[in-house]
């Protein structure tokens, strides 16, 4: 397939209405998880338009369509299981979805982009059944080697079809990061409304737009996320396919997200919590219907930028070292925007083996083991993954030995 072909033509992926209205343009970036190769560093490196529009008919903020789900999950570097903070997270989701639900060795839960087994993992150990979906076969193998079926596949109306014929609807299914991840969101929540049983829930967590925004979490954007989720949006892309949100909560994860509950519009034995209303009305009072709400997004990014590198200017001009510490996707949208190389910062660490010895995408900054911290004592560290700062600096506490000191660039640098 070429460029032109995998581009959406500058039309909105739910409505179809022709986007024209920029939300940030961070111009051409690499695929923020295509770490780099000893053997690759002197070959050309793809890069494509990273430009976010929102549709000024339904307002969902998207990117088009111009690398394909294979070429970014083709060989894909992102583990789950290698965040505690994440595992204690999805372990207390399970215990308590179980219980409000009386899930049971009756029950069937299917997972939609279920990585490395992270959370079903916890659901085979209560005796429930499961069953994840997931198209990177890297990730998917160390999920079987937990024990957790998965599906090399690609979710949607045809592979919810397939699923159910050959293994039944589920009783819950659920996906994590994973509905800003689709280029056809359309299919993708179709596939769900085939695939889940006739009383089933739906339970999914995305970044929330008005954090990004708010927060100014700019970083979040990249090739991998097609698409910037309100919940009034969601609402509506699940509606238009016979879905409706019946409870919604607000959780700090990946700096603030939505956990939403959905079901069948045909089911009424679960009545909707008062909480929908209050984010429905929370959204509309901040202006996610108006434009200039989203107007203002493109000033604060570059303001950011200056000041990340105003801080990282002053710190190398004073002859300090600075280390990164992880290689997240995030982190690349960062460092490229920014323009942030070696001269910069020297190197980063990332506790993941499959990204370990290779080098960040577009910045060629080589990735090493935490260990490398201790060894060359830097004098700051960059904290890539800002979402997880508390828990990096817990385990990074031992720079203080040296008098280090952690940089964190989001919503705004600071430093510890």
């Amino acid at each position: 397939m070429n460029q032109q072909n995998l581009s959406t033509h500058g039309k909105c992926r739910f409505c179809g209405n022709k986007l024209n209205t920029t939300f940030a343009d961070f111009a051409m970036s690499p695929i923020c998880n295509d770490v780099l190769y000893p053997d690759q560093l002197n070959q050309m490196e793809p890069h494509y338009p990273l430009h976010v529009y929102v549709c000024n008919k339904c307002f969902l903020v998207q990117l088009e369509e111009f690398v394909s789900p294979e070429k970014i999950f083709n060989d894909y570097t992102y583990f789950s299981s290698y965040s505690e903070y994440w595992l204690k997270h999805v372990k207390e989701y399970v215990n308590t979805i179980t219980d409000k639900f009386s899930l049971n060795k009756n029950s069937y839960v299917v997972e939609l982009a279920s990585n490395d087994g992270y959370l079903l993992q916890y659901f085979l150990e209560k005796g429930i059944p499961v069953l994840g979906v997931e198209p990177a076969s890297t990730v998917a193998a160390a999920a079987e080697k937990k024990g957790v079926k998965t599906l090399i596949k690609f979710f949607g109306e045809k592979t919810a079809n397939d699923i159910r014929n050959e293994y039944g609807s589920a009783d819950l299914l659920l996906g994590n990061n994973v509905l800003a991840h689709v280029p056809d969101i359309n299919d993708f929540v179709g596939g769900m409304k085939i695939l889940l049983k006739p009383d089933g829930i739906i339970t999914m967590e995305f970044p929330h737009l008005m954090r990004l925004i708010e927060d100014n979490q700019f970083d979040t954007i990249y090739h991998e996320h097609f698409s910037y989720l309100s919940f009034s949006v969601v609402s509506k892309i699940f509606e238009d396919k016979g879905l409706n949100m019946f409870d919604v909560e607000q959780l700090e994860t990946h700096g603030g997200s939505l956990r939403i509950y959905a079901k069948h519009i045909e089911n009424e034995s679960l009545k909707i919590n008062k909480n929908v209303k209050e984010l429905l009305n929370k959204e509309n009072e901040a202006g996610i219907y108006d434009m200039k709400y989203y107007n203002n997004f493109k000033e604060k990014v570059i303001k950011t930028k200056r000041d990340i590198l105003s801080c990282l200017i002053d710190i190398k001009n004073k002859g300090n070292q600075i280390a990164g510490y992880g290689a997240p996707g995030k982190g690349n949208t960062l460092l490229n925007y920014c323009g942030i190389k070696t001269d910069f910062i020297n190197f980063t660490v990332d506790r993941n083996p499959h990204k370990q010895n290779k080098f960040l995408p577009g910045s060629l900054i080589p990735i090493y083991s935490t260990e490398k911290i201790k060894e060359e004592k830097p004098d700051y560290v960059f904290i890539l993954p800002w979402n997880l700062k508390e828990e990096i600096m817990e385990q990074l506490s031992y720079i203080r030995e040296w008098d280090g000191k952690f940089i964190v660039p989001i919503p705004e640098v600071k430093i510890y």
